[in-house]
């Protein structure tokens, strides 16, 4: 994670971004967390290990790693932007809706579902995102989680 977390500290550099204490503790709490988190879970964290964060910085991180294409935007069913960072292949999500662990994964074809969208629409489909909802592993054997 180290490596990663500097590998993004330099895109900073590149793009005219200081490197800061404070926004080297926002991206290794993006890079630790299994989950998507809501800016107010990032900042909190960050004050946990940096006592002078501000939760602007924090707004105004996430807004420029969404920029590099570090992040990705995660819409919950409750409305919130999350954020979760994002990986170099087009993936999709899966988040469980209890403990909000967040896992992507390839190997969708919507092709025949975008055709018959064009079809009946007349929109020409340029890109998709799909986020798919559910119980992780864990939270199904604790019983915690939804079932089918």
């Amino acid at each position: 994670m180290e490596q990663k977390s500097e590998t993004w500290m330099n895109l900073f550099a590149k793009d005219g971004c200081r490197q800061t204490s404070a926004r080297r503790v926002i991206v290794d709490i993006l890079l630790e967390s299994p989950r998507a988190l809501e800016p107010m879970e990032v900042f909190s964290a960050g004050r946990e290990r940096l006592a002078n964060l501000g939760l602007v910085t924090v707004y105004r991180t996430l807004e420029k790693l969404e920029e590099l294409g570090l992040v990705q935007r995660v819409h919950h069913p409750g409305g919130c932007n999350l954020y979760l960072r994002s990986t170099s292949a087009h993936e999709h999500l899966l988040i469980c809706s209890h403990c909000g662990k967040a896992e992507y994964f390839s190997g969708d074809n919507l092709s025949v579902l975008m055709a018959d969208i064009t079809a009946r629409t007349g929109f020409s489909i340029t890109e998709h995102w799909l986020q798919l909802f559910g119980a992780c592993p864990a939270c199904t054997q604790s019983g915690e989680g939804f079932h089918a």
